[in-house]
């Protein structure tokens, strides 16, 4: 049987002794899924994320990603999970300014420690593969919204992780680039690459994922499979 990638055991997560944000919630994604969580602001999405991340911990239950148990670890080792497990994707990219594309990209493999002639050929070629490799010297203010996406993706990969998470990736794009990121995830969960996409976009869930989780009021309302994945 399958391994998860993600288990969430009855997991909720409450703020100062207010309702919780999340929970309980029991959640299950196996490789090769691309995950759409969908629901209004304030629904827990974010909160969800940042459990999954190791961003936060949850008030009660139990958080697995790829074998960790992550709501048991401290800072020090959720950092050091993140940089070896996890791949994140933001709405506003995130690339330093000062830094060349190169250099955004290298950045994560640097502080894991990976060898500079490794990592520098794993760089090149995740920009090549993603289309945006001739601004491997450039600056991030020079690129488009839709480059500066790609670039951001290839950082998130540079380590090798079990899961992408992107963060409403096409929040700040326009139409045009929206849809390139929407092919771009696509692209990348028919490699194999597992992904939990937060999103309030239902274009982009429903033109990349494979499975959509719907939130309301901190609960799963709906889970279900929009397309066939291998198991």
């Amino acid at each position: 049987m399958t391994v998860p990638v993600i288990e969430f055991k009855q997991v909720s997560k409450s703020y100062d002794g207010a309702p919780p944000a999340l929970g309980p919630v029991s959640l299950t994604v196996y490789p090769g899924e691309a995950v759409a969580v969908l629901g209004p602001s304030g629904s827990g999405k974010s909160t969800l994320l940042n459990l999954i991340a190791g961003l936060d911990r949850p008030s009660e239950g139990e958080v697995t990603v790829d074998g960790v148990r992550v709501d048991g670890l401290g800072e020090a080792a959720a950092a050091k999970y993140r940089r070896a497990r996890i791949g994140m994707v933001f709405q506003f990219f995130n690339l330093i300014d000062d830094l060349t594309v190169l250099d955004n990209v290298l950045l994560p493999a640097q502080l894991a420690g990976k060898g500079r002639a490794e990592a520098r050929d794993r760089a090149t070629a995740l920009l090549t593969s993603l289309g945006v490799d001739a601004y491997a010297t450039h600056f991030p203010g020079r690129l488009s919204g839709g480059e500066r996406q790609r670039v951001a993706v290839a950082r998130a990969l540079i380590n090798k992780p079990s899961l992408l998470l992107a963060d409403e990736p096409t929040g700040a794009l326009d139409t045009a680039s929206r849809e390139d990121v929407k092919e771009l995830i696509k692209d990348l969960n028919a490699d194999g690459q597992t992904i939990v996409l937060v999103t309030h976009d239902e274009e982009l869930a429903a033109g990349c994922a494979t499975r959509e989780v719907r939130l309301l009021d901190g609960r799963i309302v709906r889970d279900q499979v929009v397309s066939a994945v291998a198991r």
